[in-house]
């Protein structure tokens, strides 16, 4: 009985050794013919460069709104064309042939081939499969070609702020992402060329902590929360109104205000990733939508007007008298946009219409300097996001912090503190989403080699206004689009769209005030108002010929907000 007890263990204990031997062997099989698969096939034809190792790295996709992924960074394949010189027989005729079917400067190629003590010289890189193979067939003593990778970024321009590129470390050997989710997620891109691949079995356990434990970054493609259509239609209209009025710096953003999901992010000028060698100015590289911040103007008047009601200090009937068209605060004048006073008993709501300056200041004095610089620092721009992006700089909010009582009041429409577009967006999503901060974000999900996913997952908002607060604002900004946003004639009348404009004075930057003729013209806005899928934030430096936000970023404002309420077939509230 015992040895039959024995007998049956082992059998058991066989089918259980056999049985993780196949599972190895699957997996390893798995690992490389599909993980792999490609690396190994290239490496097969003897295409790989023996001097160094091959280029690779993890690709990026835009989400479409169906959720199909599109490509945004990945990889392309082309030859190099190398010489050894020391088995050239002939370098003349070398040359000749070779220049016959792609154009090499003589000079250039005549150089390389002198090198006699050097057995691999590079000569041309990124030819087509045809060009490659027509080479290849002249056997031409001492002409090789080997298969490279590089970095594609299909969109070219579209989003390029965003994405970045890759490029060479300061050692001039290492590729590394350089700008934009490049750099940010480096670490997850980088396939680490050269270093040995774990067995499938490490790789699973590994994207399985990775899920766990989000510390424990792994390697896999990244997926945006980016749509491209979207993308494309605000980078058009970005560029038109920037054609139009000759402006500087010219951005927005368009995300979702309860998610801080970003479906389109774009500045221009913009620049070619494909091609960075054609930028002289390097700047252009950086992202100004996280990287620059700017005095915001009127648009920052919903927020402070927000906490004034969120303290119930003020109510959109709330009436103050503005008989002059300016106030003194601690010997400083502040006038109108106009300079002209709209009588006695303005309520607030007038206040937000006529976007009065006086009536800003009415409100700062109503709350207090303490409470107002409490609530105001509360919407976070005086910090970074934590957006997915490198290079983002914290808003300047000092003036919230002075003793005296004109800094405050300033501030009260925008002028005096600054803050990055970003940061902006974020806060002006909290007076619709019900009062909390969302966290904006790029990312939608990881997909590691394994095929494991590991899906973003935003962290809950910060309550910083009370949700009846948010209600109350939504419709005092809902009335200004109706009433007062050029006359009242860009309503829509299915869809109610709470929106503010801004004009900002330019600041001199040697602090000596302001400009008198350069502004900066800044519009945001959520839709459906009182249950917003999308908040679009605009802006544009110093536009020409116009003084008014009204008049340069109304339209592209408009155009964007029906396209979206028709694309993502957003039934009407109204």
């Amino acid at each position: 009985m015992v040895e039959q007890h024995f007998r049956k263990g082992r059998i058991w204990f066989l089918y259980f050794l056999f049985g993780a031997i196949a599972c190895t062997f699957i997996g390893q099989l798995y690992f490389l013919q599909i993980v792999r698969g490609q690396e190994f096939r290239d490496k097969a034809e003897g295409q790989y460069k023996i001097s160094s190792d091959p280029f690779d790295r993890n690709s990026i996709y835009f989400t479409e709104k169906d959720g199909t992924t599109v490509s945004a960074a990945t990889l392309k394949s082309g030859f190099i064309l190398t010489v050894n010189p020391q088995k050239i027989t002939s370098i003349e005729e070398a040359y000749k042939k070779l220049n016959a079917i792609i154009p090499i400067d003589k000079k250039y190629f005549l150089a390389k081939s002198a090198k006699k003590d050097d057995p691999y010289e590079e000569v041309a890189h990124r030819l087509p499969e045809e060009t490659a193979q027509k080479i290849k067939d002249m056997k031409i003593a001492g002409v090789s070609m080997y298969r490279e990778h590089w970095r594609y970024y299909p969109g070219e321009n579209s989003a390029a702020h965003i994405l970045g590129f890759v490029g060479y470390k300061d050692d001039g050997v290492t590729l590394a992402g350089r700008y934009g989710l490049e750099r940010y997620y480096d670490d997850v891109l980088n396939k680490d060329n050269g270093k040995p691949g774990r067995n499938f079995f490490a790789e699973v356990f590994s994207s399985a902590q990775n899920v766990i434990d989000p510390s424990l970054k792994s390697k896999g493609d990244i997926v945006l929360t980016i749509e491209p259509t979207v993308q494309e239609l605000l980078e058009k209209k970005l560029q038109e109104t920037k054609t139009k009025y000759n402006s500087g710096v010219t951005g927005g953003i368009i995300m979702n205000p309860k998610t801080g999901e970003i479906y389109a992010m774009a500045a221009v000028p913009n620049f070619n990733p494909n091609d960075i060698s054609q930028e002289k100015n390097v700047s252009v590289f950086n992202n100004p939508i996280v990287e620059s911040v700017y005095e915001m103007g009127s648009i920052v008047k919903p927020l402070a007007m927000a906490a004034a009601i969120d303290t119930g200090e003020v109510t959109a009937q709330t009436t103050y008298n503005d008989t002059a068209g300016s106030v003194v605060v601690d010997g400083k004048k502040i006038s109108n946009y106009d300079g002209k006073g709209r009588g006695r008993n303005i309520p607030m709501q007038k206040v937000l219409d006529d976007s009065l300056n006086t009536g800003m200041v009415f409100v700062m004095k109503k709350m207090g300097r303490e409470k107002f610089s409490k609530y105001m620092l509360s919407y976070d721009m005086s910090e970074e996001t934590g957006i997915d992006l490198p290079g983002e700089v914290p808003g300047l909010m000092e003036n919230l912090r002075s003793p005296r009582d004109v800094e405050h009041a300033t501030a009260a429409f925008g002028q005096g503190i600054a803050m990055t577009p970003i940061e902006i967006t974020k806060a002006l999503a909290s007076l619709g989403n019900g009062g909390l901060l969302v966290n904006p974000h790029l990312l939608k999900k990881t997909v590691y080699a394994t095929g494991i996913e590991k899906v973003y997952t935003p962290e809950e908002g910060t309550r910083v206004l009370k949700p009846e607060t948010s209600e109350k604002i939504s419709r005092m900004l809902v009335s200004v689009v109706d009433n007062a946003l050029l006359g009242g004639t860009v309503k829509l009348p299915n869809y109610s769209i709470a929106a503010k404009t801004g004009t900002a004075q330019i600041s001199r930057g040697d602090g000596h005030g302001y400009y008198d003729d350069r502004y900066l013209h800044s519009f945001f806005g959520y839709f459906p108002a009182y249950d917003p899928k999308f908040i679009i934030f605009l802006y544009t430096y110093y536009p020409v010929g116009e003084k008014y936000a009204s008049h340069t970023l109304t339209a592209p404002f408009m155009d964007l907000a029906k396209f979206l309420l028709t694309y993502y077939e957003v039934p009407p509230d109204r």
